[in-house]
This record gives C-alpha cells, sequence and structure tokens, in this order.
C-alpha cells in the first residue's frame, strides 16, 4: 500500500496490459484503491420515474433512458461518469448494440480511461418489452 503524509492514496486505476486485446473504448482491468465510496447500481432499464416505459421496440431510445437513469444514480451519490469503474451490459439478442453503444458513449465519452466494460447477448429480460439493461459500479475519492 503506498501511503503519502501517513495518508492512503485514493486513485483508480485503468489497466490494459501486453497480452490482451486493446480497445479505446473499455479497460481491460480496472483497481481501485483508497479510501473513498463505492457506488454499486442496480440494473437500469428504460423506465422512468413515473414508471413509463420509454422507447418500446427502440433500443436506441431505450439506451438513452438507461444513461439518463445511470447518470440520475451516478449523481445522487456525488459522481459521474468518470468515476465508473465497470458495467455490465445486457442487451436482448437482435438488437444494434452498436447503435446502443454510439449512444452510451455520448454520455461517457471517449476519455483515456474507460470502465471496464461486459456486454452480453440474452434472450430476454424481467419485462418482454425491455431491450437493454446495464449496471455499474462506481469509486469516488474522499
Amino acid at each position: 500500500m503506498q501511503t503519502i503524509n501517513n495518508k492512503q492514496t485514493n486513485k483508480m486505476n485503468h489497466i490494459n496490459p501486453d497480452g490482451l486485446m486493446k480497445n479505446p473504448a473499455f479497460s481491460q482491468i480496472v483497481t481501485v484503491q483508497g479510501k473513498g465510496k463505492t457506488i454499486y447500481i442496480s440494473g437500469q432499464v428504460a423506465v422512468n420515474e413515473n414508471l413509463e416505459i420509454i422507447g418500446k421496440g427502440d433500443i436506441l431510445l431505450q439506451t438513452e433512458q438507461v444513461m439518463k437513469n445511470l447518470k440520475i444514480a451516478l449523481n445522487a451519490c456525488g459522481a459521474n461518469f468518470s468515476d465508473l469503474a465497470k458495467l455490465n451490459i445486457h442487451i436482448v439478442q437482435g438488437q444494434d448494440a452498436y447503435g446502443s453503444f454510439k449512444i452510451s458513449q455520448k454520455y461517457m465519452g471517449q476519455g483515456s480511461a474507460p470502465p471496464a466494460i461486459t456486454v452480453l447477448y440474452v434472450a430476454g429480460l424481467i419485462n418482454p418489452d425491455f431491450l437493454i439493461e446495464i449496471d455499474g459500479v462506481a469509486f469516488v475519492p474522499e
């Protein structure tokens, strides 16, 4: 453990080691160390605060709502998209993963330190109208 002036260093490291594929859209490994707050965000779907499904049948509109929900969740904890360490993205088979990814990048940006990301095609989600669900982990240093 690295210490500076007897205080633990707070940091998130994004690692793409030699021998693993390099992709600017995600990091292969993210380590978090130090004092701070780890935030676990439940799977977000395309439902607004009024319990309305947004974008029925449209993966792009649903992705937009999911990213808005993630932003609200992060902001409620004093965090933002740059604090994300990990995202799990579940997309219903047959949907446009590339188009969905482009929408998500609008929110997350093309920074030099993207989170670790896993994308899965699934047969379906809890409600047949849901086409995408994203959960995440973020870290905010003290």
